[in-house]
C-alpha cells in the first residue's frame, strides 16, 4: 500500500537579495502579494494537499516568519473586542497548532538540495513534499493536491512541469522525456539550464515535488563527495538511474515567479484582479492608466 504525503519541506533560507533594500529586514516569504504574504500561499497549498507537518528550513534573520505562524493573543483580544469577526477569522489561517510547524536551520547557502538534506531527521520512510515559496501557482485546484492525487497512481518520485517557449529553456531544469502519457510524464533525464538549443525537450521542472526517502539517501552521498551546492536535481537523477521512477507532471494553473520583481508585479496584477472586492476599482485604474500612456504615445 503506497503511503500518503502528509510532511512538506519549505525551503525558506535564502537572503532574497533580489529585493533588496526591504529584504533587510523583511524575509521575502513574508513579502505581501496583495494582502497574504507569499509564505500563506504556500502554507494553504499544501494544507489543500492534505499535508499535516510543515518543516521550514530557514537561516538567520527569519524569525519574523516563525512569528507569523504564531498565535496572537492581544490582536485577536482586540479585534474580539471590536467584533471584527472577519479578520478574526482570516488570522485563523495563519495560526498553526503547536507541534504542526518545525524549523530546521540551513547554516551555509549550499543549494536546494543541501536545504531539503538539513530536514532528514524529520522523516521517516515516506514519501514528502518540497514546495518552493516563490512559485506561486494560482489554480482552480491547488497545484500540489493535483500533485498528490496523480502520485497515489503513479508512485515514486514527481516534479511539476510547465511548457516554456525554446528560447526560455535555459533559465530552468528541463525534462529529457521517456514516454508521455499526457497529464504525466515519465522521466529518462533532467538537463539543468541548457545552453540555447540543447533543451530535450519544453518542459520545465518548478517548484513543487513530490519525493521517495531515497532522495534523502542520495543527497547524504552526494553531500559527502560536495565541496560545493548540493543540487537535488542530482539526487533526483539518480533515482532516474536507479528505479526508473521519476515522473514529470503537468500542472493546470498559471505559475507566477515571485523570486523576481517582474513576476511578483504580474502576480499582484493577476490575484488582485481575481479578487471580488478589489476588481472593479482596480482594472478601472490600470484601464484609466494604459489609456493615458497609449496617449502620451
Amino acid at each position: 500500500m503506497k503511503k500518503k504525503v502528509t510532511k512538506a519541506i519549505f525551503p525558506v533560507a535564502g537572503l532574497g537579495t533580489r529585493f533588496l533594500p526591504a529584504t533587510k529586514s523583511v524575509p521575502k516569504e513574508i513579502m505581501t502579494l496583495v494582502d497574504r504574504p507569499l509564505i500563506q500561499y504556500a502554507i494553504d497549498e499544501a494544507r489543500a494537499a492534505g499535508i499535516k507537518e510543515f518543516i521550514f528550513v530557514t537561516s538567520r534573520g527569519k524569525s519574523a516568519l516563525e512569528d507569523y505562524f504564531d498565535h496572537a493573543p492581544e490582536l485577536e483580544a482586540s479585534l474580539r473586542k471590536k467584533g471584527k469577526t472577519e479578520l478574526l477569522e482570516a488570522l485563523k489561517a495563519t495560526n498553526m497548532e503547536s507541534g504542526a510547524i518545525a524549523y530546521v536551520r540551513q547554516n551555509r547557502a549550499l543549494g536546494l538540495g543541501h536545504a531539503v538534506w538539513c530536514a532528514r531527521r524529520l522523516l521517516s520512510n515516506e514519501p514528502f513534499a518540497v514546495i518552493l515559496p516563490d512559485d506561486v501557482i494560482a489554480a482552480e485546484k491547488p497545484c500540489l493536491q493535483q500533485m498528490v492525487e496523480a502520485h497515489a497512481e503513479t508512485g515514486g518520485n514527481m516534479v511539476a512541469a510547465m511548457e516554456v517557449p525554446a528560447d526560455k529553456t535555459s533559465a530552468y531544469g528541463v525534462l529529457d522525456i521517456k514516454e508521455d502519457m499526457g497529464t504525466v510524464v515519465s522521466v529518462k533525464g533532467m538537463v539543468e539550464k541548457p545552453a540555447a538549443g540543447q533543451a530535450p525537450s519544453n518542459l520545465a521542472v518548478i517548484g513543487r515535488y513530490i519525493l521517495t526517502p531515497d532522495i534523502m539517501s542520495n543527497l547524504n552521498k552526494i553531500k559527502s563527495g560536495a565541496n560545493g551546492e548540493v543540487q537535488l536535481t542530482d539526487a533526483i537523477a539518480q533515482e532516474i538511474a536507479a528505479s526508473d521512477n521519476v515522473y514529470g507532471y503537468r500542472f493546470k494553473g498559471e505559475r507566477y515567479d515571485c523570486g523576481s520583481k517582474a513576476g511578483f508585479l504580474q502576480a499582484t496584477v493577476a490575484f488582485g484582479l481575481a479578487r471580488d472586492d478589489l476588481r472593479a476599482e482596480f482594472s478601472a485604474y490600470l484601464a484609466d492608466m494604459m489609456s493615458a500612456r497609449n496617449a502620451a504615445q
